[in-house]
């Protein structure tokens, strides 16, 4: 299945979105400028691009592994939206979990976009619902093994 998404770079250094490898789902969003992130803080990260997504598609932006555990940093609200009416810049919110300041430096590799279909969801309230073998055990529900 193919889906096209139509990309707007608003800044003349953007880099655009790029899959590393044939058929990875994720691909690289690059920053457009250079921030430090002191230890235990947030900043919005842009990239200097904006998208038009398909009729029934999300992007979904999330975290890189490499950053996560090279330097503890990762995207804040993860996984983060973009729904199919947005037009605005896309900018990633990245967190420094690590113990010394980091710096995201321009046309670094910050974060992953996934974009997938989206089911069209029609809400049925009903009086009463279904038995289940699980029923309504909660956290936890499928032990500690």
């Amino acid at each position: 299945m193919n889906l096209e998404v139509k990309i707007k770079r608003i800044h003349t250094d953007a880099l655009l979105p790029l899959q590393a490898n044939p058929g990875d789902a994720g691909m690289d969003l690059y920053s457009v400028e250079t921030v430090m992130i002191p230890s235990g803080e947030a900043r919005l990260i842009q990239t200097g691009i904006q998208i038009e997504l398909p009729k029934g598609a999300e992007a979904q932006i999330r975290p890189r592994s490499g950053l996560a555990l090279k330097h503890s940093v990762t995207v804040l609200n993860s996984p983060g939206t973009i729904d199919e009416g947005y037009r605005g810049e896309i900018g990633v919110i990245l967190i420094n979990f690590g113990k010394e300041k980091f710096i995201v430096e321009k046309n670094m590799r910050i974060a992953q976009m996934v974009v997938q279909t989206v089911p069209s969801i029609q809400l049925i309230e009903v009086d009463e619902l279904s038995q289940s073998v699980r029923g309504t055990s909660g956290f936890g529900a499928s032990g500690t093994k």
